[in-house]
């Protein structure tokens, strides 16, 4: 007997929170693979009103502004005013990215080969 499949999806609009989030942990990790085409990562960002945190792993030779890159970001999305609830401008803008835990780059480095 066979089980009953399940097929969820989520659809959001353009200027929703998770999709301004996407796009700036792609922006983020599409600097680094520029500079450095070897570079893992695992980035998370998000949102809420005037605060933006970007968090995760990242091995890498390659550096990026995350604050100026968050606000480049908003400010071509249109975040351009406070009663948006995030504007470039003026958004706080937390950075809590750090070295990829050996273990992970042990496993992500034994699985690609």
């Amino acid at each position: 007997m066979g089980y009953p499949v399940l097929f969820t999806s989520e659809s959001v609009t353009c200027g929703h929170p998770d999709k301004i989030c996407d796009q700036i942990s792609d922006a983020v990790l599409d600097e680094l693979l520029r500079q450095d085409p070897a570079t893992r990562a695992g980035i998370e960002t998000m949102a809420t009103a005037g605060v933006v945190i970007v968090a995760g792993e990242v091995t890498t030779r390659g550096f990026v502004d995350v604050q100026k890159t968050v606000r480049q970001v908003l400010k071509e999305i249109g975040y351009n005013n406070p009663e948006y609830g995030l504007d470039w401008q003026d958004v706080g803008v937390l950075v809590a990215l750090h070295e990829q835990s050996p273990d992970i780059a042990r496993g992500v480095v034994l699985k690609s080969h």
